[in-house]
């Protein structure tokens, strides 16, 4: 029987791929097929994933970075633009729109799921207004009908999202174009790579110029224009192809973890994770909780190493990014954003993967409410 009142013996690993013998021989059997770069497989990962994201057209591309970039150029935004976005995000969700040439608009997040508040968005929208870059935080789909009735093209960033429906539809289905990533981390796991969903054949057509810095085969080739060098590789997209026919079981693994959690942090006062809209499907890709200070007797970040102390590893998803060094310095004028301001300091991710079994996450649990005990005791 599992000893819950002892520290764990070995580091339980935040978030770490669920990799089987299947991923392996499918790498295997690509390398033998002649095929390092963009061929067979990537074409087939973009029309089995069309299929499960319900969407028209999927790019398959280098990386979730990428998707986004390329998403937004082919959508026209450049100099003198403005893309409206969340700061409670990765910073390659902004990075992206200052690649373009375009400024960064941080509007801040709602305090219950932490994505983007489509009132603020509206306050948000001017003449500059090019594009609206909102994020499914942790896997919960951002409020895209009102965001979307302002009439602006909507790049959503999905790379939390892939298993999402919002409202019924699928994640992927919905915005001008989605974006998921295939990152190490991911439910859909390659180690790197990302996609563009899209109904919109001219975005698709543009993509597909862009991600490659030439059009034809052989050595008859042509660039209708200075595109990127953002293709996959089919040895990763044979991975995300395993992943993708194990995405159902990994979800059903990912909800029981949920739910260990869910019973287990009811009881913590002061501990308590993001809402999860019952009219949508969550990915479950995080577990994300807040810590107020007050009633949890510390903050996140003593949290955060107490659990490092009773070797449970966790993260933070995610620091406000008008608050990191770049963004503070090169738009100094950026509106306080307190909702968003606030949460970064209280939010912290718990371990969740289906390479975890149960007693792994009875081992956080414990950890946590340890953790918990000492600080309020």
């Amino acid at each position: 029987m599992q000893d819950v009142s002892a520290r764990r013996e070995t580091m339980l690993g935040f978030q770490p791929p669920a990799i089987g013998d299947e991923e392996i021989a499918a790498v295997a059997e690509t390398l033998r097929s002649g095929w390092l770069t963009t061929g067979p497989r990537a074409a087939e990962l973009e029309r089995r994933m069309a299929e499960y994201l319900e969407a028209e057209h999927v790019l398959a591309l280098a990386s979730g970075t990428a998707a986004l970039h390329l998403a937004l150029v082919a959508l026209g935004v450049g100099p003198g633009d403005e893309v409206i976005t969340t700061p409670i995000t990765w910073p390659a969700t902004a990075n992206v729109v200052v690649h373009t040439g375009a400024t960064p608009i941080f509007v801040d997040v709602r305090d219950d799921d932490l994505n983007i508040d489509p009132a603020r968005v509206a306050e948000a929208v001017t003449e500059r207004t090019k594009a609206i870059l909102p994020v499914d935080l942790a896997g919960q789909p951002c409020d895209l009908d009102p965001i979307l009735a302002l009439g602006v093209p909507v790049v959503e960033d999905a790379a939390h999202a892939a298993e999402s429906r919002y409202r019924g539809r699928k994640v992927g289905s919905i915005a001008d174009a989605t974006c998921f990533s295939l990152y190490a981390t991911k439910n859909i796991a390659a180690g790197e790579g990302g996609l563009i969903a899209t109904n919109d054949a001219e975005v698709a057509d543009a993509v597909r110029d862009l991600r490659l810095m030439r059009r034809g085969d052989g050595s008859r080739y042509d660039i209708p224009v200075p595109g990127y060098k953002a293709n996959l590789s089919d040895v990763l997209a044979s991975i995300a192809l395993v992943q993708l026919d194990k995405v159902e079981r990994h979800a059903e693994i990912r909800a029981q973890q949920f739910a260990l959690y869910d019973d287990a942090v009811a009881e913590l006062d002061g501990v308590k994770p993001l809402a999860r809209d019952a009219r949508d499907a969550h990915a479950l890709h995080l577990y994300v909780v807040r810590i107020d200070p007050e009633r949890a007797g510390a903050t996140r970040d003593e949290y955060q190493r107490a659990l490092a102390d009773e070797n449970i590893a966790t993260s933070i998803h995610f620091l406000p990014v008008h608050l990191l060094t770049y963004y503070r310095e090169r738009f100094p004028d950026q509106e306080t954003l307190p909702v968003g301001e606030r949460a970064g300091a209280e939010v912290l991710s718990l371990p969740l993967s289906p390479a975890h079994s149960d007693d792994d996450i009875g081992d956080a649990i414990a950890a946590l409410q340890r953790v918990h005990a000492r600080f309020t005791g």
